[in-house]
């Protein structure tokens, strides 16, 4: 129904909530499971995979070395069970998988760990998509049916195109020894005497050798006009389909960066790139031979002397630009310590960058080596200036690739700012900091067949800080950069920066909840948020959003951006309530006008949590009540701060929070979740411990003490519908509360509750 929240209260695992997915959405999970990781082995350990830190491995390659071992042993395990119920079929092949894993990932355990942290964070972006009415319309236009076509057409041109230079490999063959038997017949008439040449036999033979020569002509020429037409393919293909497809992997990756959905097509590209070398190399042979047959034989009007060094020079042109365009940057920059935070990079913290050449040739296995440099030959829009400490040459190889692609991979190199006469660093406000670009370059030469190929590349636009406060202003420059423009290299982009489509804005959003936080949004979380950024009088759609309202300007009547309120609360769902917000739980986005509206005819003790609009990082929840009068009232509680969270979990504060009402009785109000769920069964999982499992004050606690815990307590007065603030939380056991109640007057207990709730 329009305008209500439809939240997925669910306990089930990851794997198990994908399952359920409608066809068309399983059939986006499947394209990206392959032997690198078999979805067999996600079926049958979806619940270990999902508790394990892949994404900390992917970049930790001791703790990867670990988790594989573990994986294997997992896989070991699985085949014992499936021994002792003889199905063999599984049997078969768990042991070909574990073979597989091992033989693939020994050299390499990084590498699966990056592998399945895609995956887990690809799942929870299309369930996030399940999630919402329609697809958003970037998601679309990456999955447009016309590219998907545009990709058949061209593995089916290459294909063509491979099979065309073969062909005219056996017409050069042919040509050769048709040449051949015309040298041996025409030198054995020149070795005649003279008074042999003319004999009526010999006559008769200078005729048939003439046309013999006129076949080789001909097959010359049609040779030259195959190898033309090889040619023409290949430079069409190259001027259309094949540059498209590029562009469209690298505007792809660029939508992969800021969390969109995986981006895949490079084996795909890398084969299309591999064939089309092979077949200009093959052209290029063949062109080398007809060179050699014509130093043995030439003759008036011969074709090869005119067209070969033509067609020559159009196949070297070709093999420049094939090779240019083939060195491209696999991974952008990025520390280990920030996987989901891409292409912000701090000074002196290491950051990783793989590169690959799309033309995999077994003959330039570590024969090209790689330099990074930072802003080479490039002016960027302040003073600062960078360079690259540790290993910055490395060359490229085929063998740390669990593919077996021929590329290289930087994992420690630093970047250091150098000291500026100007002293214009102190100068620059938090906003010129993260707001400047600048280019991680690459460079290289390939030497093959005679040839001297220069290449070089850049990475995307990354963002230079010096504290890890910076971060946050940071990634909202690359998300901006990346989502407006396709331009790999406009490092003046903020100079001027354009205005962003709320539409395309909004599901990046709520990729950053799938990414971040394993949890998407649903539409009417994402309304909220477009309220709260425009007003509600506007069409999403077409509204032009500015750099500036989305990270510049404080919202109205706050000390605060839209973005630092977003990320705060990024960071209070990633560090103290994941758990309950990946279980849906948490329905976070909504205006105090709404979940009025959304409690008002619920049962009384109703809740639903939010997150503070005045508060940074905060959490609050709203339950419903009702007066003796039969008069509806709410209460809020005075937000949570990650404060108050690192000292008692939230599942627990829930669980264990009371209020005191005018008869000084504590109570529990928070009965149900909304819309109707008990709230110990929505919780429950998630409490820390029981209530029933906390000691009693005459049980003998460590060295001599009873052992307590913290319970908030609130306390609302007979004139305020908003209790007193949960700050104060009492250091007790709930029993030893349960004595001081019987033996201290309200007074006493009051002492310990006071600030009033804010308004929030």
């Amino acid at each position: 129904m329009a305008n209500t929240f439809h939240l997925f209260f669910c306990s089930m695992s990851q794997w198990s909530q994908v399952q359920q997915l409608e066809i068309k959405f399983l059939e986006q999970v499947d394209q990206f499971y392959d032997d690198n990781f078999p979805m067999e082995i996600r079926h049958l350990l979806a619940q270990w995979i999902e508790s394990q830190d892949w994404e900390a491995a992917s970049n930790n390659e001791a703790m990867a070395t670990i988790l594989l071992q573990n994986l294997l042993i997992q896989v070991d395990e699985q085949l014992d069970r499936v021994s002792q119920e003889k199905n063999l079929l599984l049997i078969h092949n768990l042991k070909r998988i574990r073979k597989l894993l091992q033989g693939k990932y020994h050299g390499n355990p990084m590498h699966i760990a990056v592998i399945i942290s895609n995956c887990l964070r690809e799942e929870r972006r299309i369930l996030a998509a399940a999630s919402m009415p329609v697809q958003g319309p970037l998601e679309k236009s990456l999955q447009n049916s016309t590219v998907s076509e545009r990709q058949r057409n061209v593995e089916h041109k290459v294909s063509a195109i491979k099979n065309s230079a073969q062909m005219t490999d056996q017409d050069v063959k042919y040509l050769e020894d048709l040449q051949e038997e015309f040298d041996f017949r025409y030198k054995t008439i020149q070795s005649l005497e003279q008074s042999d040449k003319n004999s009526a036999l010999i006559k008769q033979e200078m005729l048939a050798l003439q046309v013999m020569l006129n076949t080789l002509d001909f097959k010359r020429k049609e040779v030259l006009s195959k190898i033309g037409r090889v040619i023409h393919e290949i430079d069409m293909l190259m001027s259309n389909m094949l540059t498209e497809e590029l562009l469209d992997w690298k505007r792809r990756q660029q939508i992969a960066c800021i969390g969109g959905p995986l981006h895949g097509g490079l084996d795909q590209l890398q084969n299309c790139f591999t064939l089309l070398a092979e077949s200009l190399f093959q052209v290029r042979r063949q062109l080398e031979k007809l060179d050699e047959l014509l130093t043995r034989l030439t003759y008036d009007g011969d074709p090869i002397p005119v067209q070969r060094p033509q067609l020559l020079e159009k196949v070297n042109f070709l093999l420049y630009n094939l090779f240019r365009n083939s060195f491209v940057v696999e991974r952008q920059p990025c520390m280990p310590t920030h996987p989901q935070r891409p292409m912000v990079l701090k000074t002196l913290i290491q950051f990783t960058v793989k590169l690959r050449l799309l033309i995999k040739l077994p003959e330039l296995n570590y024969q090209i080596r790689v330099k990074a440099t930072i802003d080479k030959n490039v002016s960027t829009v302040s003073n600062r200036r960078f360079v690259l400490c540790g290993t910055h040459v490395k060359a490229m190889n085929m063998d740390e690739s669990a593919n077996g692609s021929l590329s290289v991979e930087f994992r420690h190199l630093q970047p250091k700012e150098m000291k500026s006469s100007a002293g214009s660093k102190g100068n620059e406000g938090p906003h010129m900091v993260t707001e400047e670009l600048h280019s991680i370059s690459f460079e290289t030469q390939v030497c093959l067949y005679g040839l001297t190929i220069n290449l070089e590349t850049s990475s995307l636009p990354v963002v230079m800080i010096s504290n890890v406060s910076q971060l946050p202003n940071a990634w909202a420059s690359i998300i901006w950069y990346n989502l407006s423009t396709n331009d790999p290299q406009n490092l003046s982009f903020f100079n001027n920066p354009p205005a962003a489509t709320l539409s395309q804005l909004l599901e990046v959003l709520s990729w950053q909840f799938s990414s971040y936080v394993g949890r998407g949004l649903n539409s009417e979380q994402l309304n909220m948020l477009a309220e709260k950024l425009v007003g509600q009088q506007v069409s999403y759609n077409d509204y032009q959003l500015s750099w500036a309202k989305f990270c510049k300007e404080h919202l109205p009547g706050k000390s605060f951006t839209f973005w630092v309120w977003l990320e705060a609360i990024l960071d209070l769902i990633k560090k103290h309530i994941l758990p309950l917000w990946i279980d849906g739980y948490v329905m976070g986005f909504v205006s105090k006008e709404k979940e009025r509206i959304l409690l008002k005819d619920k049962t009384p003790g109703t809740f639903l949590l939010r997150f503070s609009e005045s508060n940074l990082g905060g959490i609050t929840f709203t339950w419903v009540d009702q007066l003796e009068n039969g008069d509806v009232t709410f209460h809020s509680v005075e937000p949570y701060n990650k404060g108050r969270l690192s000292a008692l979990p939230f599942a627990d504060i829930l669980r264990d929070y009371k209020v005191i009402m005018a008869d000084n009785v504590p109570e529990n109000p928070l009965k149900y979740l909304y819309p109707d769920i008990p709230k110990d069964k929505a919780f429950g999982k998630h409490y820390s411990c029981q209530p029933n499992e906390v000691s009693k004050p005459s049980d003998g606690g460590g060295k001599g003490y009873v052992p307590s815990v913290f319970i908030p307590v609130s306390k609302i007065l007979n004139d305020s519908t908003d209790p007193h603030s949960p700050s104060d939380l009492l250091p007790m056991s709930p029993s030893v509360y349960a004595v001081l109640r019987e033996h201290l007057s309200p007074t006493v207990i009051e002492t310990a509750l006071s600030s009033p709730y804010s308004t929030d």
